[in-house]
């Protein structure tokens, strides 16, 4: 929440965000639609400008282990004010 604040303070909108979620567990894919709607709400964009992903890494590295969980996300932000 604090980096979009600075981005929107920056003059930027949320143009589109994909995320993608790499767990062994929890089972994410039953939270996925929540977790949607909270980072739209958060960034003031519509539902489908966000998509988020859960995956496994096949019980391979430290995800797969259970020994913690990695995101990965990419985010295009559209400039709407001149800024200083």
């Amino acid at each position: 929440r604090r980096v979009w604040e600075h981005a929107n303070a920056a003059g930027y909108v949320l143009g589109n965000l994909d995320a993608t979620v790499i767990a062994q567990a929890p089972r994410l894919a039953p939270h996925v639609a929540q977790m949607v709607a909270n980072i739209a709400a958060d960034c003031r964009a519509r539902i489908e400008q966000v998509n988020v992903k859960a995956t496994t890494t096949e019980h391979l590295g430290f995800a797969g282990r259970g020994e913690g969980i990695a995101a990965l996300a990419s985010v295009l932000l559209v400039r709407t004010a001149a800024t200083d």
